[in-house]
């Protein structure tokens, strides 16, 4: 039986020699301090499991006037990229994605922290494209401050009712104090994924839509990631939910960021939910339940344990459907905010209108 509920602390890699998994890498800890590197590597030209080898980077970035985000990924025959943005007063969005055969081209750091990504419309030679119409490209490097998240992208033709450009240029600020959680969740010794969700993050810099720069709120400008390397099975759904913004403690207001998964970490052993409070990192070792209506989306989601009773009142889905045969995805992310509470160490935090998501996804890939 895997012990996904143990804390690790020393630096570990994610698979052994034989390319399975590391049992000693099981478990959860509050900096990345797994070695990834082994996924996606292999012998005479293709990686080992080829086709099953999952690798990710998503970031989001939240305001109270705009959403958007960047994707850069590999999952072996393929790479998907992309880029979109909401404004949330005029209702007005841009998604803008790249799908490059055999993930040619594509960059991902070996190891979260170990280097830089690069993704995009791609030439057949596998070079990064100049932004044009229906094109995107997105960059992300390691900086002092934190990471810097970088893109741009076009529509197809210009939307006058709509985006037709995008451009950002944001900093994540990650102080040294500050926790994630990093998961490996091992359905297998064979099929394993090591996850890093961040959130609560500062975002500074700046917006462009058709021209048009808007400079990110300070103190009210957030950014969360999804770190992702793995092994996965061919079929797999999810719920992922999250929010970033201030809450309030027995001692004051605090900065909170909030992270819970379900479904596919079922019978592992491992759990991916957790708050953290002044980027303090506290697990949450118990299963949250989660309650909504499939097809419903613009009604309220409860996540709910002993310690969790957080309601969302959305206002958006972002919905996402790709269907290529034996590749299908089917995707409905709902933001809204959040309110309610979550007691951890022997504090109650309350949370009041917290800008954030939750989502349902169904995966053959």
């Amino acid at each position: 039986m895997w012990n996904g509920e143990r804390e690790l602390t020393e630096p570990v890699s994610l698979v052994g020699p034989d390319g399975l998994l590391n049992p000693d890498a099981v478990g959860w800890s509050r900096r990345p301090i797994h070695d990834t590197s082994g996924i996606g590597i292999g012998h005479g030209g293709l990686p080992r499991a080829w086709g099953r080898n999952k690798r990710w980077e998503y970031w989001l970035v939240m305001t109270p006037t705009h959403l958007f985000s960047l994707t850069i990924s590999d999952v072996d025959y393929a790479s998907s990229h992309s880029i979109w943005v909401y404004e949330i007063l005029t209702g007005k969005r841009l998604d803008v994605a790249a799908i490059v055969p055999f993930a040619r081209g594509a960059v991902l750091e070996p190891s979260l922290g170990d280097g830089v990504a690069r993704g995009g419309s791609m030439s057949l030679g596998g070079k990064l494209l100049p932004t044009g119409p229906g094109r995107m490209r997105a960059f992300i490097d390691p900086v002092t401050e934190g990471t810097r998240l970088r893109a741009e992208g076009q529509a197809p033709r210009v939307n006058p009712s709509g985006i037709s450009s995008v451009r950002f240029d944001v900093t994540a600020h990650r102080s040294p104090e500050h926790e994630a959680l990093g998961v490996v969740v091992p359905w297998s010794e064979k099929r394993f994924q090591y996850t890093v969700k961040e959130t609560a993050l500062p975002a500074t810099g700046y917006l462009e839509l058709d021209g048009e720069v808007i400079e990110l709120p300070a103190g009210e400008a957030w950014a969360i990631l999804d770190h992702g390397r793995g092994r996965w099975p061919y079929k797999m759904d999810w719920n992922w939910g999250a929010a970033s913004g201030y809450g309030q403690s027995p001692s004051g207001t605090v900065a909170v960021g909030f992270q819970s998964g379900a479904k596919w970490t079922d019978g592992t052993g491992a759990r991916e939910n957790a708050i953290t409070v002044d980027g303090r990192l506290y697990p949450i070792h118990e299963d949250i339940t989660w309650d909504y209506e499939f097809g419903q989306w613009d009604k309220p989601w409860h996540l709910h344990s002993e310690s969790v009773d957080l309601w969302l009142e959305p206002f958006w889905n972002h919905d996402a459907i790709t269907d290529l045969g034996v590749i299908a995805m089917k995707a409905n992310q709902v933001f809204g905010y959040f309110s309610g509470t979550v007691t951890v160490d022997g504090q109650k935090i309350t949370i009041d209108n917290m800008l954030g998501f939750a989502e349902d996804v169904r995966n053959k890939w």
